[in-house]
């Protein structure tokens, strides 16, 4: 006669580990590792601070014989490369911490998804404000930039380009599996940007179906802005509103990144 055997105690319920509200000690250590790492790749530096000043250099050189397009288009030109290059750096950055198995790691410690997204904004940021501030400098006080209003709001809008590409780089990244993957969605989400923004021609211009589909890419906004400084003396109401919808951009998808971010790539 066999015995009975006692029936087996249920599994404990696995609970979902909690969600991490943001800390300023860990938002900050992660950023100071990250300046620390590219402090060690000189190549990048390089990338992010010079390349936005050789193309402004170019470019004046370029409309040498008709200087007003340089001033026409190299206030847009002064926000739209540096959101390009922040985009690059920080997509592949972000890519290879999760491909090596640093980011699994890191978020095995105390560290949610929203201090290591705001960490790079942090770093990158900083970065940001020294690559607006000499490309800036270098177009109006060297390259001859005529701008009617204020250099400091020139300096606001790069800025501000800058951290959109830098949020746009991290949520991408979330989505490609190698460096060369990263890169390749620069065709997808700046190169439209680019078309539609107001570079070329005038978004009113346009086809109605196009006009439409610029009127909310962050972009366009960004160009406007410059443009706001470009004919105007005093800040305007118009500046503010483009100034505000590029920023909050910036802040929506930097929160999709966090709530994308993967622990590592498959």
């Amino acid at each position: 006669m066999t015995t009975p055997t006692a029936p087996a105690a249920p599994a404990p319920a696995l609970t979902p580990a909690p969600t991490r509200p943001l800390s300023f000690s860990r938002t900050t250590a992660t950023a100071a590792r990250v300046l620390r790492q590219l402090s060690h790749d000189p190549r990048t530096i390089a990338l992010l601070m010079l390349i936005p000043c050789v193309m402004l250099f170019l470019l004046r050189y370029v409309f040498d014989g008709s200087p007003r397009t340089f001033d026409n288009i190299g206030a847009s030109l002064l926000g739209i490369f540096p959101l390009i290059t922040m985009f690059l750096v920080t997509s592949i950055a972000t890519l290879r911490e999760r491909t090596s198995g640093t980011l699994e790691r890191l978020l095995a410690m105390p560290l949610g998804k929203g201090d290591l997204i705001a960490g790079y904004a942090l770093a990158f940021g900083a970065l940001a404000i020294v690559q607006s501030a000499l490309a800036t400098g270098l177009a109006v006080w060297f390259l001859g930039l005529d701008v009617t209003g204020s250099p400091w709001l020139l300096l606001l809008v790069a800025l501000l380009d800058a951290l959109l590409g830098t949020a746009l780089g991290l949520f991408v990244s979330a989505f490609a599996a190698s460096e060369f993957q990263a890169v390749q969605f620069m065709p997808a989400v700046i190169f439209p940007q680019l078309l539609l923004c107001g570079l070329f021609t005038p978004r009113d211009n346009m086809h109605p179906a196009l006009e439409a589909v610029s009127d909310v890419l962050p972009m366009s906004y960004a160009v406007d802005g410059m443009n706001e400084v470009l004919r105007h003396t005093d800040m305007t109401a118009t500046f503010v509103r483009d100034a505000l919808i590029v920023a909050g951009c910036a802040l929506l998808v930097l929160t999709l990144g966090a709530a994308t971010l993967k622990r590592r790539t498959a």
